[in-house]
């Protein structure tokens, strides 16, 4: 009912409407429209109210409500169908729930906030209120399962080309999907899946995208490795944001559909910024060290130790001098 009022506000362009005429139209009490107006205001919307006239939207906060995100959109699918949540603990596990009882494909459950947001490795990625873009988006894809590790590549150039079409060009992946921007994080990206040995069910895929994080929001372990759009001097707008990031997706992700996965690997090798770099490669207990000179075809990092080149399936890779210490875990 809330999104109805909002929508009801917008059409009126900043004019006066009466509780009454609103009442009417809606099909709901007054007094629950006074509720609703009071909720909103403390979500950020700001009203002006005459006791002739009526009430008029000045103001509408930078959320990520299903109405704000429909006005931006520029999608066929992806977003079209939104689960919002002012809080939840993952929107990936919200995403799993409902795409097991037959979410369609291009769904997005998004949150204002994240308590236990999380990325590869099981590390924790902070998401406080309103400060990102915390979503994951439902996949029901028609390839076989064996391509779709290289969904999270996938989702790294879309992810990436949305950010810089809002501003930060210099923006690049880190093997595998981690987004940089000047060598500092901003991104973090966690895929899942549920398949059996011939057909995918669904994938989810996991998105946190720091926009409006000041330095001493991040934890203290991560403020100089992490980095938001603020950060960097851009106030960006969410919704235009994620309706970039959605339309870089879906272009992605037809092309993976259509023509399979050898453009994708080509799109991601023109946003690396880890190929040509030395790496340390940590996967549990063992690192080794060299240069990274390309990717496979299933998106396998390549690794040249100065002995041979290694194909990295999993683990850590950092993009570091050779002799810097191994970082704590």
């Amino acid at each position: 009912m809330r999104n109805e009022i909002l929508e009801y506000f917008r059409k009126a362009n900043g004019q006066f409407v009466s509780g009454q005429q609103i009442s009417r139209d809606l099909h709901v009490s007054r007094t629950a429209i006074w509720k609703h107006i009071n909720v909103l205001k403390e979500r950020g919307y700001i009203f002006e109210s005459s006791t002739r006239k009526g009430y008029r939207l000045i103001y509408a906060p930078n959320l990520l409500t299903p109405l704000e995100i429909e006005s931006a959109l520029h999608t066929e699918t992806f977003g079209r169908h939104v689960v919002y949540l002012e809080t939840t603990s993952s929107t990936n596990d919200e995403a799993k729930e409902i795409a097991r009882k037959g979410a369609e494909e291009g769904t997005i459950v998004i949150a204002e906030e994240q308590t236990n947001g999380h990325g590869r490795l099981t590390r924790k990625f902070n998401c406080p209120f309103a400060k990102g873009i915390w979503f994951s988006l439902i996949l029901r894809p028609k390839f076989f399962p064996m391509e779709a590790a290289k969904c999270t590549l996938l989702a790294a150039i879309g992810v990436c080309r949305g950010i810089r079409r809002m501003g930060l060009k210099d923006a690049g992946i880190k093997w595998p999907n981690d987004i940089l921007y000047h060598g500092k994080k901003m991104v973090g990206i966690l895929t899942e899946m549920s398949a059996s040995m011939e057909k995918i069910d669904y994938i989810i895929i996991g998105i946190g995208i720091n926009t409006g994080m000041k330095k001493n929001d991040f934890p203290e372990e991560a403020r100089e490795t992490a980095t938001s759009f603020l950060n960097e001097g851009i106030d960006v707008s969410r919704k235009d944001l994620l309706a970039a990031v959605l339309y870089e997706l879906e272009k992605e992700y037809k092309v993976a559909q259509e023509e399979g996965f050898d453009k994708v690997l080509e799109d991601w090798k023109s946003l690396s910024v880890t190929i040509g770099q030395e790496v340390r490669v940590i996967f549990g207990d063992d690192s080794y060290t060299g240069k990274a000179v390309g990717i496979d075809k299933d998106g396998c990092l390549l690794v040249d130790t100065g002995k041979a080149v290694t194909r990295v399936l999993a683990g850590d890779v950092s993009i570091r001098p050779i002799d810097a210490p191994i970082p704590k875990r």
